[in-house]
């Protein structure tokens, strides 16, 4: 499948948005009643205070997006003052196994390597395995010291890759 990297549109944030939340659910771990659902959804939020990725199938669908998170941006979480950040980085479950998430991971990569960032972190949930051997094949780091619970029933592991 052919798939293109880009920045979303600003039309496209209704869909990216429901997109995210599909993605997340389908994993069993989002309802819509779940406190992350509006977040995820918030596709808008993100454009406006970090950079929405989107990928592109060639027929134009939308099959995944990344939130790339500049250091000392409204979205940073786990970064530190020269690291960048991945959130929400979502494949739609149709499209997973084509090398989306990696278009995705790679062009954040891009981006912090341009910013002059010195690496780019990310949190995984821990039932996230498919992401996390991603992560591991991408050079990226378990980097315990920063796994954290935004909520009581929500447990992260983290990773940072040394650019």
């Amino acid at each position: 499948m052919p798939v293109t990297v880009r920045p979303a549109h600003p039309d496209e944030c209704g869909a990216v948005g429901r997109m995210t939340f599909v993605a997340y659910a389908a994993d069993g771990h989002v309802t819509p009643e779940h406190p992350y659902a509006a977040t995820l959804l918030d596709a808008a939020g993100r454009a406006r205070d970090a950079v929405l990725l989107v990928a592109t199938a060639g027929d134009g669908r939308l099959v995944g997006t990344a939130t790339f998170v500049p250091p000392g941006t409204p979205f940073a979480e786990l970064g530190r003052d020269d690291e960048a950040e991945v959130r929400m980085l979502a494949v739609l479950p149709e499209a997973r196994g084509a090398g989306v998430g990696q278009l995705l991971a790679d062009e954040c990569v891009r981006r912090a390597r341009d910013a002059g960032c010195s690496a780019l972190a990310l949190s995984s949930g821990t039932w996230m395995v498919a992401a996390h051997r991603l992560y591991a094949r991408m050079g990226f780091a378990r980097t315990p010291e920063r796994d954290w619970s935004p909520q009581p029933d929500v447990d992260l592991v983290a990773y940072r890759l040394d650019l």
